[in-house]
Parts: structure tokens; sequence; C-alpha cells
């Protein structure tokens, strides 16, 4: 069990196997955050918005811990990470039985900390989602398996803000050459904003997504 608490929007048109989207939100949110995209997205779509496990209190939550240390500056608690990852992956796994969606047609967006973790997955757990959409994160290379599948056939969307304050857009400018790299299909772009999701960008992504629908 992965015991991950969620909201849920159901699609609005009912099919048999209807297509899966879960949201992951950033560091120091919650499930509510990046569930105000659901109205706008497909109606065929199943959504669930997942709530990370590690509370910060006052309605924060967080998918692992950032720590602050006066040497080494900002670091992430990497085995936390891992833990999510394997919750995340259990937890689409019940849902997809769950709610009986279609197997081929599982997207996974994140934003931020929920994006780092989107990328992980896609390499820990080959497949388990066809397509991701990745906001205003990175691949974090510390977060990978030792050797990546050669059987991975998911697609990305990736997208960073110009002016991102908060993870820099260089390290995102290198998701591109990495995934190119290893021959997988994504498409990047960026957008002059901080570390958020401009409206031309949302209209971006919801366009990649309703193509691969």
């Amino acid at each position: 069990m992965s015991d991950l608490e969620y909201l849920v929007r159901q699609p609005k048109k009912a099919t048999k196997n209807p297509p899966l989207l879960i949201l992951l939100h950033g560091y120091g949110s919650n499930e509510q955050d990046l569930f105000s995209f659901a109205e706008e997205l497909p109606d065929d779509f199943l959504i669930i918005s997942a709530q990370a496990p590690n509370t910060l209190g006052f309605g924060s939550y967080a998918w692992y811990a950032i720590n602050f240390d006066e040497l080494n500056g900002k670091f992430s608690d990497l085995e936390q990470a891992k833990e999510s990852i394997d919750k995340i992956a259990i937890f689409i796994d019940e849902i997809k039985a769950k709610f009986n969606t279609d197997p081929n047609k599982t997207f996974l967006l994140g934003f931020s900390q929920g994006s780092i973790l989107s990328y992980s997955l896609s390499f820990f757990y080959p497949n388990k989602v066809q397509h991701v959409i990745a906001l205003s994160g990175y691949i974090n290379t510390e977060l990978l398996p030792e050797s990546i599948s050669k059987e991975i056939k998911t697609d990305y969307y990736c997208s960073h803000g110009s002016v991102d304050q908060v993870l820099p857009v260089e390290w995102a400018r290198k998701t591109k050459p990495f995934l190119d790299n290893l021959g997988l299909q994504n498409v990047y772009s960026e957008y002059p904003v901080g570390h958020g999701v401009a409206p031309q960008n949302f209209h971006s992504f919801k366009k990649w997504i309703e193509e691969r629908l």
C-alpha cells in the first residue's frame, strides 16, 4: 500500500477504461495546488492529484526533505526521494487497478519537486507511465538507476521559467541533451517567468497532452 492521500476528478465522459493523469505537487505545497488545472484539462481524463507523504506543517507537504547546511548549502535527502518514487510507483498501480484506467495512457505531471521525481520514476520504473509533463524541474542525475533501460518508450514535455529563482534554468537546460542522448522523444521550452507556470505554458502542455489521447 502506498498510503498516499489524493483528490479525484472523474472523467466527464463515461468510458470503460479512461486515460489517467496523475499530478505531483512541488515542495511545501499540497494536493490542492495542481488540482486547479483539472477543470481545464480534457474531459476524458481521470485526474488524480496526490499529496506528498512528508508534512512540513500548516498544509505544506514534501516528497523529500531539502536541508540547509552552512557548509554545503542546499541538499536533497535522496534516500527519502527514492522512498517517495517507490511509493508513487505503487500508488500508480493502485489507481490503475481501482479505476480500471487505460494501461496504455498514463500521464504523469509534476511541478518542481514533483517534476524531478516524475523524471526519476520514468527511469526506475520503465514504461509505468507513457507520458511525462515536467514543469519547472530537472533531471537529478543522483536519482537515476545505475543503468537506464533501452526499452523506455516514454515521451517528455519539459518546460521552465527563464528567470526561475528556485531551480536555475541552467539545470533544466541539461534535460533535452540528456533525453536526446537516450533517443527519447521530448520537447523543451522556456517561458519568461520565475518558478511557476505561465498561461501560454499551460496551453502548450495541454495541446501536447491532447495530441496523445
